[in-house]
């Protein structure tokens, strides 16, 4: 914003620090804009609004307004100053949604209910290996036959985890909290269970990892941001009861980049095992760096804008993203109510659908929650599906990206030579969607209000012009009738894509290519990425493929088919280096 001279003459009027902050937020200009000096003195005395803080105002909204318009909006610009200092004063904690939803299903749209037995691989029960160790990087496919065999004990397996988290999560910066004392009474509980010929289902006993957004009870959840680092929250997350039901052993919380951006926590950076010089990515930083250093049997993450592909991709890993609503984020933070998604990652594409069997469906606690049920079939047919793939990403230039471009192609060889009919297509592109992402920042910056009225956002590590502070204060600029203008638009951006997605049930794509990751968040598609190869420093490249909404079984079961004919998921990184 251009600070003009009339910006300054208003300065030197009389105007309260309470009315101008309450004014200022109405209109989309925030007092954290001004100089500390200047600020000091708009905060003495106790004048309302004025003809001259409305044509400043005008400004940043792209209007014009006539002096007789100024003066008719001040009698009411000063009652609604006061109306927003009323409603301020009203307790809002985090876990208080709008009254607003959003759903990704358009008019006319419907979705099968039919409910199916699961089937699941046929995996031989190996041997238990002299050093239990020695399956630290095994997938729940095989870890879960072996716990349910006898061969090996919760107990054990959760110890054997519990000492590699010890021994490389300071080394990664991955783990904020141990739940020791949780995970030994989950494990024993298991192992009992199993005695008596109970047995939960495939996770029964398996150890795993939060994202530490998600509420443990008794256990300090901490969004891996400095003001939030003593927090304690006095209930299970959902996902959390969920998985205690499925026989998980919680383990450990997990680092996430503060407050779900990037992979700087405030303990430091997460790291990306397969190259320690860089960082893991994020915000699901801890659950992709853990996964793939063997240190959980899998994780939960959480994806807003990129938060389960991005560190997925960089840590080697396989991450789902789920369709929006499908699993709850009771007990979750919020930073995007209409855009933040729940889901798993882990060392397969099976093991992702094992652990979304056990985490979705409805709770009564979620209202954006879609009951429909997950089918999952390790045996598809997947000739059946009609496969498209996004030709321009595919086909684009990368510029210094010629490993990763030659991992995507020889992806999309290997589907061809398999036998699929690949059908090119192209996603929408006549609306640019970068001109509405800023829902996600005005959507984050309600979320943490209290954050920036109290200038505690001071407090988070990360203060240059792309950290949340510096979004949270941009977001105030955003008047609501943009924001709900931008609304409008993402909803012909779902109709465009609900016509491209007629044509197909999966699609692959270059995880990063063409507007692919943006548009499917906005839009609310199921994606799966999962590892492709390698660069020259080392990290892992990853592709995704994206389903139909609510398809997680079809899409999971084409990227499974191509899973199995590679080898990278079986790769690990070596950490005594």
């Amino acid at each position: 914003m251009a600070i003009t001279g009339d910006f300054f003459d208003l300065l030197g009027q009389e105007i309260s620090r309470r009315r101008f902050t309450a004014y200022f937020s109405s209109v989309g200009l925030a007092s954290t804009l001004l100089p500390g000096i200047l600020w000091a003195k708009v905060q003495e005395t106790d004048q309302p609004i004025n003809k001259a803080v409305i044509r400043e105002a005008e400004k940043m909204a792209g209007l014009e307004f006539t002096d007789e318009e100024r003066e008719m909006m001040v009698e009411d610009l000063n009652e609604q100053a006061e109306a927003f200092e009323t409603m301020r004063s009203i307790p809002l904690d985090n876990s208080v949604p709008p009254a607003l939803h959003f759903s990704p299903i358009l008019p006319g749209m419907t979705f099968s209910t039919e409910k199916r037995p699961m089937r699941m691989s046929e995996v031989a029960v190996s041997e238990a290996p002299g050093n239990i160790e020695e399956v630290a990087f095994w997938p729940v496919t095989r870890l879960s036959p072996l716990i349910r065999s006898g061969q090996v004990s919760s107990v054990n397996l959760t110890t054997m985890y519990l000492n590699r988290l010890k021994k490389y999560g300071p080394r990664l910066e991955c783990t904020i909290t141990l739940t020791e004392e949780l995970a030994m009474k989950q494990a024993r509980r298991a192992d009992e269970e199993l005695a008596k010929g109970s047995y939960r289902g495939p996770l029964h006993g398996i150890p795993w990892g939060a994202k530490d957004l998600l509420a443990t009870r008794g256990y300090k959840t901490t969004w891996g941001a400095m003001p939030y680092k003593d927090q304690s929250i006095d209930l299970d997350a959902t996902v959390v009861q969920k998985l205690d039901k499925a026989g998980a052993v919680l383990i450990g919380k997990l680092t996430l980049g503060a407050l779900a951006m990037g992979d700087v926590w405030y303990g430091g950076k997460t790291k990306n095992p397969w190259n320690p010089e860089e960082g893991s990515s994020g915000s699901s930083a801890g659950p992709g760096a853990a996964t793939a250093a063997g240190l959980v049997g899998f994780s939960i993450g959480t994806e807003t804008l990129g938060s389960i592909v991005s560190p997925s991709t960089r840590n080697g890993v396989t991450g789902l993203r789920p369709t929006y609503g499908r699993v709850s984020r009771y007990g979750a933070m919020a930073l995007s109510w209409s855009m933040d998604k729940i889901g798993s990652m882990c060392r397969s594409v099976e093991d992702c659908a094992l652990v979304f069997d056990a985490i979705h469906g409805p709770d009564d606690l979620d209202a954006t929650l879609v009951d429909l049920p997950f089918n999952w079939d390790a045996q598809r047919d997947i000739s059946e599906l009609r496969i498209g793939y996004y030709k321009s990403a595919f086909e684009a230039k990368r510029g210094n990206n010629a490993v990763w471009k030659k991992n995507d192609d020889a992806s999309l060889a290997l589907l061809q030579d398999m036998g699929l009919n690949l059908i090119p297509i192209e996603l929408p592109d006549e609306i640019d969607l970068r001109s509405i992402r800023f829902v996600l920042g005005v959507e984050a910056a309600a979320a943490f209000d209290e954050l920036t009225r109290n200038n505690r956002d001071d407090l988070l590590v990360r203060q240059n012009k792309g950290a949340w502070p510096n979004t949270f204060r941009k977001a105030r600029m955003i008047p609501a009738v943009e924001y709900i203008q931008a609304n409008r638009v993402r909803t012909l951006v779902m109709q465009q894509m609900a016509e491209v997605m007629e044509q197909i049930d999966v699609f692959i794509t270059p995880s990063y290519g063409g507007n692919n990751l943006l548009l499917t968040n906005l839009t609310g598609h199921p994606a799966v990425c999962l590892p492709n190869g390698f660069k020259e420093s080392g990290s892992p490249t990853s592709i995704s493929f994206v389903g139909q909404l609510y398809g997680e079984a079809d899409m999971l079961a084409v990227a499974r088919v191509y899973q199995e004919a590679t080898d990278f998921h079986l790769q690990h990184p070596v950490l005594e280096r």
